[in-house]
């Protein structure tokens, strides 16, 4: 009887998993009650597998990443007379340590995005960044997105336009991910609810990479 109460505890509904990585997708009344047990399940884990905090280790989705090596930060030096362009590279320099929901490594290091990934229209004030999940059936790919946006909401003016999208190809739902990435209201409600805000609060500001 201890063993099934202790397998019921460890376990979460499939649903149940999507909804916490995926809020955009269920935009209910429904989230609040799904995230707060799907959250408690994930934190009994933690705590009988002796995971670390911040680490989601119950149902990877890819257990086994591929994992490349951080590369050298280059020496950026600021020039009184320079204008104040944004540039690939400034942007990269910012998102680049975000912490992968999945795994405590960034997203640089699973090659989730890179420098090239990257474009910047001045002229036209828009930011586009295309990352790419480590798979293409990845459930966790809002929560990517989500904390791409919030990192750049508090690292550049407001007037910049940032569109936010997953690479051609890279994901099943790749149409649909990137319309509710770039609906700002779907965004908002979703960043308000306090179980989502933790998630990428962890992965925004991980003391561990």
């Amino acid at each position: 009887m201890e063993r099934q109460k202790r397998k019921k505890a460890n376990s979460v509904d499939v649903r149940e998993l999507t909804v916490l990585c995926c809020p955009l997708y269920f935009p209910s009344p429904e989230w609040n009650r799904a995230a707060k047990k799907s959250r408690r399940s994930i934190e009994e884990h933690r705590e009988e597998s002796g995971a670390e905090e911040g680490s989601m280790t119950l149902g990877l989705i890819n257990a086994n990443p591929v994992v490349h090596a951080k590369k050298e930060r280059v020496a950026r030096t600021e020039d009184p007379h320079c204008d104040d362009a944004v540039d690939p590279l400034e942007i990269y320099d910012h998102v680049r340590d975000i912490r992968d929901p999945e795994h405590p490594y960034s997203l640089e290091q699973l090659s989730v995005l890179s420098e090239e990934s990257i474009t910047v229209d001045e002229k036209l004030g828009r930011i586009l960044i295309m990352f790419t999940p480590t798979i293409q059936h990845c459930s966790m790919v809002t929560v990517i997105g989500l904390c791409l946006r919030v990192k750049l909401q508090d690292c550049f003016p407001p007037h910049f336009k940032v569109d936010i999208k997953v690479a051609p190809g890279s994901h099943a739902d790749e149409e649909s991910v990137n319309k509710q990435l770039n609906d700002k209201e779907r965004v908002a409600a979703a960043l308000e609810n306090p179980n989502l805000r933790q998630l990428v609060d962890e992965c925004l500001y991980s003391s561990e990479l």
